[in-house]
């Protein structure tokens, strides 16, 4: 997607790095699994040296872990890592939140409040697994119009979707996450920055319940 007139070119690592990643978190590699580079390579396609170069760049995205001799591995998060991520993604988005509700905070506000009330709304897509979700909160932390606040939060919400990458297919929980979404983004849009913050809490703290009752599941199911 080019910018000013300059172009980006889809590069043969690109497709390979966006292939892997959705297959890391959509659950199709479980946590743990090592990555077969021979056997991926012909199911996606490809040649090896840019699927390579796609797991490098998703290792340093946290989303594959290197071991020495070994080979590339699927990046696990376990119940007291999760839990420790949802609590610092409370404190980020609560903080967020908070920032934003405050009279002329950034330049880019009004626009960001725009899409965070349109992305309320937006109803979930069975194909991208809580697509909808991400750009809602990540219109929410950028309205803070902190750079490294949102990397920082960006970094969180990936080694999340580790964990959670089945649980935007649960109908009830994507809806009432709609629901709740709206709800948080009208309270901001009304500048009610408690209120923003204590929805989004109760909003993390459900869906931190759905993604840790994931990680108790055997696998395979």
């Amino acid at each position: 997607m080019g910018h000013g007139g300059q172009l980006r070119l889809t590069t043969a690592r690109d497709v390979a790095e966006s292939a892997l990643r959705d297959l890391v978190l959509q659950g199709h590699l479980a946590p743990g699994e090592r990555i077969n580079e021979v056997l991926l390579a012909e199911e996606l396609g490809i040649s090896r040296g840019p699927l390579r170069e796609a797991i490098q760049g998703l290792a340093s995205e946290g989303l594959l872990q290197m071991v020495r001799h070994k080979g590339a591995f699927v990046t696990a998060v376990d119940s007291v890592e999760l839990r420790e991520l949802y609590e610092l993604r409370r404190a980020l988005e609560s903080f967020s939140a908070r920032v934003s509700c405050a009279a002329g905070r950034g330049t880019r506000t009004p626009q960001l409040l725009a899409n965070l009330v349109a992305q309320a709304g937006t109803a979930m897509d069975d194909a991208v697994p809580y697509s909808p979700d991400l750009d809602f909160h990540h219109s929410l932390v950028a309205l803070a119009d902190n750079q490294s606040l949102l990397r920082t939060w960006t970094d969180v919400h990936t080694r999340i979707s580790l964990a959670r990458g089945r649980s935007a297919r649960q109908p009830v929980r994507a809806q009432e996450a709609l629901e709740e979404h709206q709800e948080i983004a009208e309270a901001i849009s009304r500048r009610q920055g408690a209120r923003a913050s204590k929805l989004l809490d109760k909003h993390l703290w459900r869906s931190y319940e759905s993604a840790a009752s994931l990680l108790e599941e055997p696998s395979g199911t």
